[in-house]
């Protein structure tokens, strides 16, 4: 089984290298161009109906442990054009037993700032237990846990994961949603055959339908051809 793991994994560390997917993609580019403009975006849930949404921005249930700036409701907005993608993934999932739960989706530039100030803040570690155990909170911004800039504020990606639609139950994917840590990269090789397979079934879903990801985080997905990679958008996560 463990050298299975291993073939398994190795394999996904070409494809996710051959996807274009690198750790530092959420740098900014050279250009920054920040925006209240919410015209091209839309309810996540408005087009793609079967989502189950736990917006863990909006709780208390993240490793900020408070709600985040910017999340006024606990809704998903998303750019059309990566919604109707995520559309297709979702149809199709849907016939294999699955549904699509988001977590985070388009984040506005106050999120990240309010990650930059909780991050700053050593005294703060109300959450290590659960999401950052094993690191030490003084090292988030040199292991780039914590980024001035996040793909998610220019509308096109969103973290997610499968639930079961005969248990109810989110499929185990060997790592919980923003764990800090090794066990979150896609090429992590100490995982079950079970768990391997689960990210599989989100990854070829994704990855068919238009979508890339990043080598830090197996539940994170860009829109490969996103309308807006050089803006950075500002409104609060609300109902359009």
């Amino acid at each position: 089984m463990k050298r299975l793991s291993f073939i398994i994994a190795l394999v996904l560390f070409f494809v996710f290298a051959l996807t274009g997917c690198k750790r530092n993609q959420e740098t900014s580019p050279v250009a920054v161009l920040p925006t209240e403009d919410s015209s091209q975006f839309v309810n996540i849930t408005d087009v793609v109906p079967d989502a189950i949404l736990e917006i863990r921005y909006y709780s208390t249930y993240n490793f900020v442990g408070a709600r985040v700036d910017g999340y006024e409701q606990p809704i998903a907005l998303m750019t059309k054009q990566a919604a109707d993608s995520l559309k297709v993934v979702s149809d199709e999932l849907r016939k294999q037993g699955y549904r699509l739960k988001i977590w985070d989706s388009y984040r506005p530039q106050t999120a990240v700032n309010h990650f930059i100030r909780w991050a700053e803040d050593l005294q703060d570690t109300t959450m290590k237990h659960i999401f950052y155990p094993m690191v030490d909170k003084s090292l988030l911004f040199e292991q780039q846990y914590i980024m001035a800039r996040s793909g998610h504020s220019r509308g096109s990606t969103v973290d997610l994961t499968l639930v079961d639609e005969q248990t109810g139950k989110d499929l185990d994917m060997g790592s919980p949603f923003d764990w800090f840590g090794s066990e979150s990269h896609p090429d992590y090789m100490d995982l079950t055959e079970e768990q391997i397979a689960n990210r599989h079934i989100l990854w070829d879903a994704m990855f068919r339908h238009g979508f890339k990801g990043i080598d830090s985080e197996w539940w994170h997905f860009t829109l490969k051809d996103e309308p807006f990679p050089d803006t950075y958008f500002t409104f609060p996560v609300k109902q359009l």
